[in-house]
C-alpha cells in the first residue's frame, strides 16, 4: 500500500512539474511581442553553450526581460501559495493567508517606509526594503493574532478575518501619510502598492530563490507538526509537538517570505488565499503533500495572471495585483460561505 502511494505521490509531483515547466515556457514566448516557439528553443540552446546570437534572434527580450520576470513570478507565486497553506493548517482557518490576515498590508507599509525615505545598503540596493517588509510582516502578524487572542481565545475565523481588515486599514490610512510626505515618489509608490514584477532581475530571482530554499524548505520540514495542527492544538501537544516553538517558526518563516515577495513585487493579494484549496482538491489534506502541491499551484496561477496582465490590453499593462484581485475576490466569497456552511453543519 505504501508503495502505492509512494508511486503516486511522485507521478503527481511530475505532472505539477511538468505543468509547472510548460506554463513557463508559453510565458516566455508569449506577450506584446510574440516569440516563436522555436526561435526560443535556439536563442536558450545559443545561451547555453555560448555561441553568438543571430540578430533575428530577440535574444535581448528573451534572456534580459522576459525569463527573469517569468523566474520571479513563478517563485513569488510559489512563496505566497506555500505561506497560505501553512498559515491555513496552523490557525486551522480555511480563510488564512498574508492578504486576509493584513501581513501583506504590513509588508508593504516597511516597503513603502523604505522607498519614500531611501533606505538601503549601497551594496545591495534593494535590501532596505527588503529588511523593512519582512520587518514590518513579523510585527504585523504578531500585532493581528495578539488582537484577535485577546478578544476571542478561540481565534476564530470571524476575529481574525475582523482584526485583518481593521488592520489593513489602519495601514493604508499611515501610507496616505506617508505618501503626503514623498509627493515625489507618488507614482513609484502608487503602482508598487499595486503590485507588479515588471523589470524583474536575475538578482531579484536569486533573493527570491533563496529565501524559498531558506524558509520554504523549514515549511516543508514542519509538515508534520502542521498535520497535527490541521486537527487541533490539543491533539498536536498530546502527540509531542513544542506547540510554541513551532508557532513562532512557521510564523517566522511566513513572515520572511512574504516580506520577501512583497519588497520585490509588492503587494500581490489571494495567491495564497486560492491556490492552497485549489491544491487541496488533488493533493488531499496531507502537509507532506499539500504544501509541495500549492507551491506548484501558485507558481503556475501567478504565471498564468501574469500572461494575462502582460496581454489583455498589450501595450498597456496592468499591474498583477489587480488581476488576483478580480480573481480572488470571487473565490474568498466561495471559500467563506462554504466555510460558514460546514461549521452550522457541524
Amino acid at each position: 500500500m505504501n508503495g502505492t502511494q509512494e508511486g503516486f505521490r511522485a507521478y503527481e509531483y511530475i505532472l505539477f512539474a511538468a505543468a509547472a515547466i510548460l506554463t513557463a515556457v508559453i510565458c516566455v514566448c508569449l506577450g506584446s511581442v510574440n516569440v516563436p516557439l522555436k526561435s526560443t528553443a535556439e536563442i536558450f540552446r545559443r545561451a547555453i553553450l555560448g555561441l553568438d546570437m543571430p540578430k533575428e534572434l530577440p535574444a535581448s527580450i528573451i534572456l534580459t526581460v522576459r525569463l527573469p520576470r517569468v523566474l520571479c513570478v513563478a517563485l513569488t507565486g510559489a512563496s505566497l501559495s506555500l505561506c497560505g497553506a501553512a498559515m491555513q493548517g496552523l490557525l486551522k482557518n480555511p480563510l488564512a493567508d498574508g492578504s486576509t490576515l493584513g501581513v501583506s498590508s504590513g509588508a508593504s507599509l516597511g516597503a513603502v517606509i523604505a522607498i519614500a525615505f531611501g533606505i538601503s545598503f549601497p551594496s545591495l540596493p534593494f535590501a532596505g526594503t527588503m529588511v523593512m517588509a519582512i520587518l514590518f510582516a513579523f510585527i504585523s502578524l504578531l500585532i493581528i493574532l495578539g488582537l484577535a487572542y485577546r478578544l476571542d481565545f478561540s481565534l476564530s475565523t470571524n476575529t481574525i478575518i475582523l482584526i485583518g481588515v481593521i488592520y489593513s486599514m489602519f495601514v493604508s490610512s499611515a501610507m496616505s501619510v506617508i505618501i503626503t510626505f514623498a509627493s515625489n515618489k507618488l507614482k513609484q509608490i502608487t503602482f508598487w502598492t499595486m503590485g507588479s514584477l515588471n523589470g524583474s532581475t536575475y538578482a531579484n530571482a536569486l533573493a527570491l530563490a533563496a529565501a524559498f530554499a531558506i524558509f520554504g524548505g523549514i515549511l516543508f520540514i514542519k509538515a508534520r507538526e502542521l498535520n497535527a495542527f490541521a486537527v487541533g492544538e490539543d491533539n498536536a501537544r498530546n502527540i509531542g509537538v513544542d506547540v510554541k516553538r513551532t508557532k513562532l517558526t512557521v510564523l517566522i518563516c511566513v513572515s520572511a517570505l512574504i516580506g520577501v515577495c512583497v519588497s520585490i513585487g509588492g503587494t500581490i493579494a489571494f495567491v495564497g488565499l486560492v491556490t492552497p484549496h485549489a491544491a487541496r482538491f488533488i493533493a488531499g489534506p496531507n502537509h507532506k503533500r499539500l504544501l509541495s502541491a500549492s507551491a506548484f499551484a501558485g507558481a503556475i496561477f501567478l504565471m498564468l495572471c501574469d500572461l494575462a496582465a502582460r496581454t489583455l490590453l498589450s501595450p498597456l499593462e496592468l499591474p498583477i495585483g489587480v488581476v488576483t484581485s478580480l480573481i480572488g475576490a470571487v473565490a474568498f466569497i466561495i471559500i467563506f460561505y462554504r466555510a460558514r456552511g460546514k461549521s452550522r453543519g457541524a
